[in-house]
């Protein structure tokens, strides 16, 4: 977000009245749309209310915008007859936005200095391998051809990534079975529209991550929810909803999972690959956590019993390293791979050469295995920071279990208030977590992440969420 300079030698006024009237000049604020208040544009720019009032009156007098008691400020209808409704095209297009929950969310994140996030599922700075990076930049000569590379990935990375996931995670594939993307999203998004097609039906679980998304409505898809149980979903559901819908495909977290921390059991996920094989439904398992794992040895994703090829398996190094980087993988058949990488060489030629490359040379040092053992030690003790904080300023007001693994707890609250009033009172007091409405989940729920707040944020933010818990 744009602030004013305060060190430009030119007046802060003057400075927002040129951004505001580049930004009607561009058409980023067609004519006849709103305008911020001042007392909101104030707060986000980090200046008197005041400077915003001239800054108004300065475009007020240059014509550029007209306000009114009651309606506040708006640009300028006149002159602007050959201009194109900007907002009607913005409405169209077949990619819906993002929920109005989120939005907020994730804007205040942006523009918040004085925020605790446990809002957001990313790691917090101290958690990143930036040593190890730095080593490895600093260590070793970059020579590879700085073109358009393979849009199934860099080969070298691929070659990695199957050697990684066998040894950590049991996963067995081929270098020609994997496609790297920019994260577990794009993986996402490819699936849904490559190879679902509009009104087919598919089961997610509920609640999950995947239901935030608006992809899947974007995609013209009919979500049927699959209810999450402290072990997993249960198999007999997928059963009932391909008798009743005819499902597609089956979205699943199995390991803990997003946001209920849950890890499905062993004879559960036996059932699941059984039934989805005789029922010839694909199965797509997002596993962005394995590798948090307290233990330091999760349990083994379905992905690796899958012997019969029905199993799409999405992971990403987001959540486990460096969400900066953008790498992502798909484990799938080879014919569904051919399928994506054609789609994902429409979209952009695949990823940077570069960032793969560092990928590769972090995937294959030593520091990479020291930096996961100290993640999942750093993630332990956050998590315990977390509960304790929840204890000392909840008490039985809300409940949760520890899960061995993952970014969040799950917590269940001794009523139900509106998620949207809850999110804005806890804004007031600087602290951002998620509703467990966003998820699809009914309501007296919120996910609250341990990962991006440092760990003498936690227990001041769980305290700021009790007070805003207090006033509904």
């Amino acid at each position: 977000m744009w602030k004013p300079d305060r060190t430009a030698g030119k007046p802060l006024y003057r400075q927002i009245y040129e951004y505001l009237e580049q930004g009607i000049a561009y058409g980023e604020w067609p004519p006849g749309s709103l305008l911020p208040s001042e007392r909101k544009l104030a707060e986000r720019l980090g200046v008197n209310r005041s400077t915003v009032v001239q800054a108004y009156e300065e475009l007020r007098a240059s014509g550029w915008v007209e306000s009114s008691v009651g309606s506040g400020t708006r640009v300028a209808r006149s002159g602007w007859d050959a201009a194109p409704n900007w907002r009607k095209y913005t409405e169209g297009g077949t990619i819906l936005p993002n929920l109005p929950l989120m939005r907020r969310i994730r804007e205040v994140a942006r523009n918040g200095d004085n925020v605790i996030d446990m809002a957001n599922g990313e790691l917090s700075a101290d958690l990143f391998p930036n040593e190890a990076v730095a080593d490895l930049l600093q260590g070793q000569r970059f020579s590879e051809h700085l073109g358009y590379d393979d849009p199934q990935g860099f080969g070298p990375l691929r070659k990695t990534l199957v050697a990684t996931l066998l040894r950590r995670l049991g996963i067995s594939a081929t270098e020609s079975s994997v496609l790297i993307t920019s994260g577990s999203q794009q993986s996402l998004f490819l699936i849904t529209r490559c190879l679902l097609s509009p009104g087919d039906a598919v089961a997610v679980e509920d609640p999950s991550y995947c239901r935030s998304l608006p992809m899947f409505r974007s995609a013209g898809l009919r979500v049927l929810p699959l209810p999450v149980y402290p072990d997993g979903i249960e198999p007999e559901d997928i059963e009932r909803l391909y008798r009743e819908h005819q499902i597609r495909m089956i979205f699943v977290n199995p390991n803990y999972q997003n946001p209920t921390g849950s890890v499905m059991s062993a004879e559960k996920r036996e059932r699941l690959l059984r039934t989805a094989a005789r029922l010839r439904i694909p199965i797509v398992e997002d596993d962005p956590f394995s590798l948090t794992s307290f233990g330091g040895e999760p349990p083994l994703p379905l992905k690796a019993s899958d012997r019969e090829g029905i199993v799409l398996y999405i992971g990403s190094l987001s959540k486990i390293a460096a969400s900066g980087l953008r790498i992502g993988w798909m484990i799938a058949p080879r014919t569904v791979i051919g399928r994506l990488t054609d789609a994902r060489q429409q979209m952009d030629f695949g990823l940077s050469v570069v960032s793969q490359w560092l990928a590769e040379r972090l995937l294959q040092s030593e520091e990479f295995g020291d930096h996961l053992r100290r993640l999942q030690h750093s993630l332990r003790e956050k998590q315990q920071k977390m509960a304790d904080a929840l204890h000392r300023h909840l008490g039985r007001r809300v409940s949760f279990h520890l899960p061995e693994g993952g970014l969040n707890l799950w917590c269940k609250i001794d009523r139900e208030p509106d998620g949207g009033k809850l999110v804005e009172e806890g804004i007031k007091r600087g602290i951002l977590f998620l509703p467990g409405s966003v998820f699809g989940s009914e309501p007296g729920f919120v996910r609250l992440s341990y990962a991006k707040p440092g760990l003498h944020q936690i227990g001041p933010g769980i305290e700021a969420f009790a007070h805003a818990l207090e006033t509904l």
